[in-house]
């Protein structure tokens, strides 16, 4: 029987660099069901890929921004083969909304035993993102908190940067394009999702990722003190009419602003923004 060919890149700084002990059992693990897996260590300046060209399975290790990295690298060459996820970053909302274990080799294995789903992603002008794009209050703390931090405490690392930006909020004016309507709003955070969760927190508890939709929300700006009683209340499920939710095949969103945007806790890029829901584009095996 032919061997399936596989690669495995881990990003051995996500999680505190767990995945590196775990390699070889790894290995083994898709070895026993006839997949031949090499191994890659990301370097986030070089091109993951090269050499792998005909690559039938990329086993992903780390978190949100790991899986962004290697996805728009697979598009860039013109390869798409099938997915597995590894969770091993901060967060991993992409993974949990895949529904994967967060044991590294609980998931290694069900991804080895598992079958190709088709899977949706964003696209926002050219570049692809697989949970949330998202600008505002407390959604840019992954990329403004350093690496050391997250090792050091993990989620408590996001607390010094969210704190700061709370007690700086700000009415963001956006113009909003999205099923053939057209509409203003001032709003303090905007998330829009591929996936369900944002920083392990259920905002998009609807969403699917197969549905060929995403959903959007939209945090109106009231005052400093509402506005932190509607993001609690949204959190308990308690549908404060300050959040708009929409549900659309692609949104258009311009602001007079140069606000700081994220893309799956990453750097995003800047306004006007065209966003689209690729459907089916991803091969994820699980």
């Amino acid at each position: 029987m032919r061997k399936m060919k596989g690669v495995l890149l881990y990003n051995s700084h996500a999680g505190r660099g767990r995945i590196v002990k775990h390699i070889d059992e790894i290995v083994e693990i898709f070895r026993r069901r006839d997949i031949e897996l090499s191994t890659r260590e990301i370097a986030f300046d070089a091109d993951p890929l090269e050499g792998y060209d005909d690559v039938e399975l990329v086993v992903i290790s780390g978190g949100d921004g790991t899986i962004n990295f290697v996805v728009n690298k697979l598009r860039k060459r013109g390869i798409n083969p099938q997915i597995g996820i590894i969770p091993t970053g901060t967060a991993n909302d992409f993974a949990g909304a895949l529904g994967m274990p967060r044991n590294t080799l609980r998931a290694a294995r069900r991804i080895a035993e598992g079958t190709e789903h088709s899977i949706d992603c964003g696209e926002v002008d050219g570049a692809l993102f697989v949970n949330v794009l998202s600008f505002g209050v407390l959604t840019t703390t992954s990329q403004q908190t350093s690496d050391r931090e997250k090792h050091m405490v993990g989620k408590l690392a996001y607390l010094r940067v969210g704190a700061k930006d709370l007690m700086t909020m700000h009415p963001i004016p956006l113009h909003i394009k999205c099923n053939g309507e057209e509409f203003d709003i001032d709003a303090v955070m905007c998330l829009v999702f591929n996936g369900e969760t944002a920083g392990s927190f259920h905002l998009a508890p609807d969403a699917k990722l197969d549905d060929g939709l995403l959903d959007i929300l939209i945090l109106e700006y009231h005052n400093p003190v509402s506005t932190c009683v509607n993001m609690l209340r949204h959190l308990v499920k308690g549908h404060p009419g300050a959040v708009r939710h929409l549900r659309c095949q692609s949104i258009e969103i311009t602001s007079p602003l140069n606000e700081r945007t994220d893309v799956d806790g990453q750097p995003g890029p800047s306004f006007p923004m065209h966003i689209h829901c690729k459907a089916g584009a991803l091969r994820i095996r699980y």
